[in-house]
């Protein structure tokens, strides 16, 4: 397992919810010891929050202005692009439905369905990326290459199986795409994670043609969408881990942002 990995990992439970609001509200606690009032308002402020995060309802505040930066794609907008290029979303493994297999998580498959999808409208070839940042035995790449293939028929030309986050999706998988003399690809990932994923592949030299999919804030609202959930508290953590993202490639890549 990557310790890169761990380190991103350790950091975003430190800088996300949940956890960075049970720290708050401890804080507020130790507060208290010496200023009632004010510890009491930070640990109730923080619970606060995190009851609105935990709702879907609250998630959405999140989530929909990250969506909106990249509307679904028009097939006429893929015009000149040559290659479809598909980010993993994680994995589930040693499924034992599939005798022990690694299988796609729910976030990848969807992934993995749309660029079908496209492959079927375009023919472009496919590249499929991710490493093994779980430590897992095989690469998601692999993963991914696999159920293309078997479950819906789409050829994958290249596979790279070394990326652990983002960054290195982009580097290793456009020194592969140059090789082949690849310069403009659709970038296949959900709406929430692909500003993000844009402007790192972008900084790589590739033209990148945006391809989101599974939007969230178009679902309709529920009264269920209002009560504090762990699937809303999960998209919240999403959401703010991609804004952080976005603020530090803004600080890193003031010229990219704009």
């Amino acid at each position: 397992m990557s310790g890169v990995w761990l380190f991103n990992a350790a950091a975003s439970a430190l800088l996300l919810p949940p956890l960075n609001l049970i720290l708050l509200c401890a804080l507020g606690l130790l507060l208290r010891l010496r200023w009632p009032r004010l510890g009491m308002a930070v640990s109730v402020l923080a619970l606060l929050v995190l009851t609105v995060c935990s709702t879907r309802f609250g998630a959405g505040l999140f989530v929909a202005p990250l969506e909106k930066q990249n509307p679904p794609l028009q097939l006429n907008d893929a015009a000149g692009t040559q290659a479809i290029v598909v980010l993993g979303g994680g994995r589930l493994t040693n499924a034992p439905e599939y005798a022990g297999q690694d299988i796609p998580s729910s976030a990848s498959l969807q992934r993995l369905r749309y660029a079908a999808h496209l492959y079927r409208g375009t023919h472009l070839p496919v590249l499929v990326s991710g490493g093994r940042p779980d430590g897992g035995y095989t690469s998601e790449a692999s993963v991914m290459a696999h159920v293309l293939q078997e479950d819906f028929s789409v050829p994958v030309r290249w596979l790279e199986p070394a990326s652990n986050n983002t960054a290195e999706n982009a580097q290793l998988s456009a020194r592969m795409l140059r090789a082949a003399g690849v310069k403009r690809i659709l970038l296949v990932t959900d709406a929430i994670h692909m500003q993000r994923a844009k402007w790192i592949f972008m900084q790589t030299g590739l033209e990148v043609v945006a391809a989101p999919t599974i939007y969230i804030s178009h679902a309709h609202t529920t009264p269920a969408d209002f009560l504090p959930s762990s699937q809303g508290l999960q998209l919240s953590a999403y959401a703010l881990h991609e804004w952080l993202g976005l603020g530090w490639y803004r600080w890193r890549h003031p010229n990219l942002a704009h």
